[in-house]
Order: structure tokens, then C-alpha cells, then sequence
């Protein structure tokens, strides 16, 4: 019987996704906490996870309160799986792979000349918004919070 943390993900994930009869959430308790591993089909992960994150953010925040409420610490891991349910998984970050050149000179091998980017003019609209904005901004300095 799925537990009501596992209910929650699943019932929101299925409203999400093309295919609601491939998702699954498994739950996992370890020393860290409550660990909700969630599987969806391949299709659908980019939907789940969403631009830049932020549905996945919005499911982990929503879980943070749910844990709140339960006196639990709960963490979402969305596994990408292939078109025959395998786990993929994720490659290592580039600065794990290799070091980091120190300069943009030794990974060109040799210097090149920069141009120096042309000077534009403010808009005099832009100028008088970022003045009035530095203006509200020095105000809130003068403030003792």
C-alpha cells in the first residue's frame, strides 16, 4: 500500500504526463531521510522535470512542506530511464573529467587580440527608471530593521 508521500507525487506527476500508467514512485528510508525515486516513461521526463527545473523545484518544495507537516525530510530523485525502463545514468560533470585551463591563453595555445566592445548610449527612459530605482534602493539603506 502506498503511503500518503508516495500518493501526493503520484497524483501530481499523473496530471502532468502523456502516459499517467508508467508512473511509478518507490519510497526508500535511509539515514538522510525519505527518498522517493520517481519513474516515468521516457517521454515524459522532460515534462516532469521541466524548463530549467522548475517544475521539479515546485515538486520538491511542495514535498518539503508535506515533510514539514509530517515531522519527515523528503528527497525527489527522477530516474531517466530508456525506452525499456533501464536507468540511465547521468554523465559526469565536465570539471570532473579535466582540469581546468588557468588562462583562455593555454587552452588557445596563443593570444589573440580582443575587440573592445563599441560604447552605447543609454536610452534616456532606461536612465531615468535605473536613477529613480537607486533612489528607492538608497531609501531602503536608510532603514533600521
Amino acid at each position: 500500500m502506498a503511503t500518503i508521500d508516495q500518493q501526493f507525487v503520484e497524483y501530481i506527476v499523473k496530471t502532468l504526463v502523456n502516459n499517467p500508467d508508467k508512473v511509478s514512485v518507490d519510497r526508500k528510508i535511509d539515514e538522510k531521510g525519505v527518498l522517493l525515486s520517481l519513474t516515468v516513461d521516457p517521454e515524459d521526463v522532460g515534462r516532469v522535470i521541466g524548463r530549467k527545473g522548475t517544475t521539479a523545484q515546485s515538486l520538491r518544495v511542495l514535498l518539503r512542506a508535506l515533510g514539514t507537516k509530517q515531522d519527515a525530510r523528503f528527497n525527489l530523485k527522477i530516474v531517466n530511464t530508456d525506452e525499456e525502463g533501464h536507468e540511465i545514468s547521468r554523465p559526469k560533470a565536465r570539471a570532473e573529467e579535466a582540469p581546468v585551463k588557468e588562462t583562455a591563453e593555454e587552452a588557445a595555445g596563443e593570444t589573440e587580440e580582443v575587440e573592445e566592445p563599441e560604447e552605447v548610449e543609454e536610452e534616456p527612459e532606461t536612465s531615468e527608471l535605473a536613477e529613480k530605482t537607486r533612489a528607492e534602493l538608497a531609501d531602503l539603506d536608510d532603514l533600521d530593521i
